[in-house]
């Protein structure tokens, strides 16, 4: 299995990459409208990018600077490899550099077990988004900082 590195990428410069995971995942897998996808927000987000040592993208995920975690995804071919873990943590990191004191993210409710390993707890009901269901989760990271400091 290769390897992959998270890089903090430039939505403009490396719109590529970015782009076709997005395409791939939401819109042609699960059928996202291309207009929901593209919300108008991606400029003022800091996106970070996973790539193979080739520098082919595999995976994606995006922070709004209120803290709303969003479009994360790994092509599927390089799913169940721990990609959506590394990416889930560096953009933790990168909440934290930010000074966030908690983030939060609409997680599809196939993914609600994903993020509750890392401590997302949900909120409110399960509401249909494009056509998917999700749950609203939020994380309170000072509370992530002792469940590490505790050995977890």
């Amino acid at each position: 299995m290769d390897t992959v590195e998270i890089k903090r990428v430039s939505f403009i410069r490396d719109f590529a990459g970015l782009c076709y995971i997005r395409e791939q995942v939401f819109i042609r897998e699960q059928g996202v409208p291309s207009d929901l996808e593209w919300d108008g927000l991606d400029q003022d987000a800091i996106h970070l990018l996973a790539v193979t040592p080739t520098q082919q993208a595999v995976g994606t995920v995006r922070i709004l600077n209120n803290g709303h975690i969003g479009r994360m995804a790994v092509l599927n071919e390089w799913r169940n490899q721990g990609i959506g873990h590394q990416l889930l943590k560096q953009i933790l990191e990168v909440a934290r550099q930010l000074g966030l004191e908690q983030v939060f993210l609409a997680a599809q409710t196939t993914a609600v077990d994903f993020y509750s390993r890392y401590g997302f707890i949900p909120e409110g009901e399960v509401f249909l988004d494009a056509g998917i269901d999700h749950q609203n989760m939020r994380l309170i990271l000072s509370k992530l900082r002792m469940r590490y400091s505790h050995g977890d």
